[in-house]
């Protein structure tokens, strides 16, 4: 098959995201789709057969879209095209946030999602008042969670936003660590305060935590409770017993929405059966308003290690149990 040449025009912005730290972003597109991009001035161009250049042309525009808004395209970002690209090789395929969801722009530019699963998750925290966020580790399930709770509340759709989580490693006995109720919960939340000190940057956190707008509590705190226009983040789900997480799932208060993320495959409980996820997961799936997002291994967004890792762990369970068959996306 002949091999041409096709020119991309690009704003500086985009094409230094394209090329990426020592050429290695552009590096990979080549390696991909066994094309060569070369960069002579306001743009790239693109030499390969039809078929290649094609799919390297649509992972190139789904990064300068995305760095044309403000965003800091990663390794993890040119990952994620390339994946897409290979799997859904449409015309489309770049559009992958919802027009329904804005989120805010962090320290490190814009909030966007980088997977197919992740604009899914964001679409349907927009429309179901209890989503729930399922996978591994790294997929972006709490960070997104936090962004659009942190959207809302800037933009006064909700009067507050509350975060939970088991304190499993100290039994829910938080008593004997030092400190006032914030630096005993503190620790269990730090990744949910990195994305919101990112989010929303370290003072207007602490300023919205003073004034009661951002609300951390361990799980036995939400007991008896109703949380009314308020986004409430339940975070390491899978470490919830049956009993709270029915506890939890009931304090939702008129004008409120819920999100519970977890990690099935990663239960602390000394009783796994117990697991207030897994059994929720079975029996509100075809609950009206309730909304189901399975992340896989492909939708990790951190070092390309991760999902390396999760893959041979998910091989190893496998080889113990039946494979999984829970739907990637559900809601009612």
């Amino acid at each position: 098959m002949a091999r041409e040449s096709e020119f991309l025009s690009l704003s500086d912005q985009a094409l230094r995201a394209v090329i990426g730290p020592n050429s290695r972003h552009v590096a990979l597109i080549e390696d991909a789709f066994k094309v060569l991009v070369e960069a002579p001035g306001g743009g790239v161009s693109i030499n390969g057969s039809p078929r290649d250049r094609a799919q390297a042309k649509r992972v190139i525009e789904t990064l300068a879209k995305r760095a044309d808004t403000g965003a800091e395209i990663t390794e993890a970002d040119v990952r994620m095209a390339l994946g897409a690209a290979v799997a859904q090789p449409r015309p489309d395929q770049g559009r992958v946030v919802p027009d329904a969801v804005a989120l805010p722009v962090g320290r490190r530019g814009a909030i966007a999602p980088k997977t197919a699963a992740q604009a899914q998750y964001l679409d349907m925290l927009s429309r179901c008042e209890l989503t729930f966020g399922v996978g591994p580790a790294g997929t972006g399930k709490t960070f997104l969670a936090a962004a659009y709770g942190a959207s809302l509340l800037r933009r006064g759709q909700v009067d507050r936003l509350v975060i939970t989580r088991p304190a499993v490693e100290a039994g829910e006995k938080l008593g004997f660590l030092p400190g006032d109720l914030n630096e005993k919960v503190d620790p269990y939340l730090a990744p949910i305060w990195e994305a919101l000190n990112d989010i929303l940057g370290v003072d207007d956190v602490r300023r919205r935590r003073e004034k009661g707008e951002i609300e951390a509590a361990p799980i036995a705190f939400m007991r008896g409770r109703t949380l009314s226009h308020a986004f409430i983040i339940v975070d390491e789900a899978q470490n919830l017993t049956r009993l709270q997480m029915k506890m939890v799932l009931t304090r939702l208060g008129e004008g409120a929405r819920m999100v519970v993320t977890g990690d099935p495959s990663q239960i602390d409980l000394l009783n796994a059966r117990d697991s207030g996820l897994d059994h929720a997961l079975r029996i509100l799936t075809d609950v009206k308003g309730v909304g189901v997002q399975a992340f896989k291994a492909e939708d990790v967004v951190r070092h390309a290690m991760v999902e390396r890792i999760v893959r041979a762990y998910d091989a190893d369970a496998a080889k113990g149990r039946p494979a999984s068959d829970a739907g990637d996306t559900k809601d009612r």
